[in-house]
């Protein structure tokens, strides 16, 4: 069983940097065809200047920003493309409160497109005690974290397992 996150329905990316608590890292978010398929690209300079160090693309799995329920859905699973740099996928659900809490699932952005899974059970909370549940599921973050680099990551689809 699978249910498709992105491109379908309303769902829509958004660049967010560490500007918002005064890093200086910068970012852009371009829909873009790469190698034949229609791609959100992220790209930017990770900075870690004035306590920063992240760029991210991220979306929100509800239009009112409330929970969606994944609870029968074992992870997710994207189709990237990227510099072969290391990201992190964020998960947000419902129950955190403070911007830097997460749930996180590091890996290595593939050199050509190809699907990579990230199962729930792995994802690791990021100050946070709450235990993860993927029926208050709400945001889903691709993220250029925590030294200076170029990041270029692109996602084709995005999708529950």
């Amino acid at each position: 069983m699978q249910h498709e996150l992105w491109p379908a329905g309303q769902r829509h990316w958004r660049v967010i940097t560490d500007t918002v608590m005064g890093g200086v890292s910068q970012g852009t978010l371009q829909l873009v065809e790469i190698e034949g398929r229609m791609a959100a690209r992220m790209r930017g300079a990770v900075s870690t200047e004035n306590n920063g160090g992240f760029i991210q693309i991220a979306m929100d799995l509800s239009a009112d920003g409330g929970a969606f329920d994944a609870g029968d859905f074992r992870g997710i699973a994207a189709e990237l493309l990227g510099n072969g740099e290391s990201y992190s996928l964020h998960l947000r659900t419902t129950d955190l409160t403070r911007p830097q809490q997460s749930y996180r699932h590091p890996f290595r952005a593939p050199t050509r497109w190809q699907v990579v899974q990230f199962p729930f059970a792995d994802f690791t909370p990021h100050r946070t005690e709450v235990p993860f549940d993927p029926r208050r599921l709400r945001r889903v973050g691709l993220v250029a974290i925590g030294r200076e680099f170029d990041a270029d990551l692109s996602v084709a689809r995005l999708w529950l397992y």
